[in-house]
């Protein structure tokens, strides 16, 4: 099969101020540098290659790759990346070549609820089947795009594919609600994944939907989502809170048997803690939050207390309230001065507002 081949020309004045944290995102997903010409940068991948040259104010978006789905794959990446960043110039992104003008938005699947188990007070797993989900275990991420229907809105319109590669929705008036997840674990052969749903006090959509969904109850799955750990490292400093734990859990039963390091856990009661099936030498300690005390500032301080792993390969990775998440980056990216290739810091919630991850 010919390789697939997309392209795009925007007009951006401002893009000097921006590039390098696009380049240094793009990079981040498990990229290797390809040369290039001047004012070229060219990244490869596993599922594919992408270009960006810069001339004057003109920017060229290119990429490769032998099928559609690592087409969309780079598509999606550049896309976002040019999103987040480039908000000073308003970027509009109409790709051309192939897959141009297909509706069809290659990271949805349509999921039916097969199973409900409670986990204990304050979560519950949900098992979603669905078809072809072998992408949602080929780049390496691990979160999701639920989007939950609502009283409100109990049959929700779904996605369909933008100009630019992205989520677009053609009845607005009827978008689903988006939480984003981790996923625990999935059998794509099988057909199906567990989402870790934290049930939390407050009556968001998330939370609701996760207390009443019943087998045959559908939802709509965007993905993956995230940015994968360095496929090098092998030693972790972790530490999560009720809504990282997913995350962790997953990580502890598929890193590398060699892998060591340590990881922290903060929950609210003992009841809260779960079994882990960790399969590499990471040392795993659960804290039990003190009475009062803020979400994750008790499990900060014992990250920034343990230090930085005397390893050359060791990677920093934290997971719970945006307070506490900010201090690890901050200590993490400043203090220490490393790099997206050694640490991800991520506010999976902020208190006292719904969104962001949700578990």
């Amino acid at each position: 099969m010919a390789e697939l081949i997309c392209h795009a020309e925007l007009t951006l004045p401002r893009h000097g101020d921006y590039m390098g944290d696009i380049i240094d995102r793009l990079a981040s997903f498990q990229a290797r540098p390809i040369p290039a010409a001047p004012g070229t940068t060219r990244l490869g991948y596993a599922f594919g290659w992408a270009e960006i040259a810069a001339d004057g104010a003109r920017v060229s978006l290119r990429g490769g790759a032998p099928d559609p789905g690592g087409l969309a794959r780079l598509k999606d990446l550049m896309a976002t990346a040019f999103m987040l960043y480039a908000k000073a110039d308003r970027p509009r992104i109409r790709w051309q070549g192939d897959g141009a003008g297909d509706g069809r938005l290659d990271s949805f699947r349509l999921m039916r609820v097969v199973s409900a188990t409670r986990l204990g007070p304050h979560m519950r797993r949900l098992r979603l089947g669905g078809e072809g989900l072998d992408r949602f275990a080929a780049f390496g991420n691990m979160h999701v795009r639920l989007l939950l229907p609502s009283p409100g809105n109990p049959a929700p319109a779904w996605p369909v594919a933008g100009p630019d590669g992205l989520a677009h929705w053609p009845d607005p008036g009827r978008k689903p609600l988006p939480r984003v997840y981790t996923i625990r674990r999935m059998d794509a052969a099988a057909a199906w994944v567990d989402i870790d749903m934290l049930l939390h006090d407050s009556g968001g959509p998330g939370a609701s939907w996760a207390r009443d969904a019943q087998p045959g109850d559908t939802v709509g799955m965007i993905g993956p989502l995230g940015r994968p750990l360095n496929a090098k490292a092998r030693h972790f400093i972790m530490g999560a809170d009720e809504t990282g734990m997913p995350a962790l859990a997953r990580l502890l039963e598929t890193l590398p048997p060699e892998t060591g390091g340590t990881a922290l856990v903060e929950i609210a009661t003992p009841a809260d803690r779960q079994p882990i099936d960790n399969r590499t030498a990471i040392r795993l300690e659960w804290l039990l939050r003190p009475p009062g005390a803020a979400p994750g500032a008790a499990l900060a301080d014992r990250i920034m207390a343990e230090g930085w792993p005397g390893h050359p390969d060791s990677f920093g990775w934290f997971a719970a309230e945006s307070a506490p998440a900010q201090r690890i980056r901050q200590y993490w990216r400043s203090d220490l001065g490393l790099g997206r290739d050694r640490t991800l810091a991520a506010a999976y919630w902020k208190q006292g507002r719904a969104g962001l991850m949700a578990g």
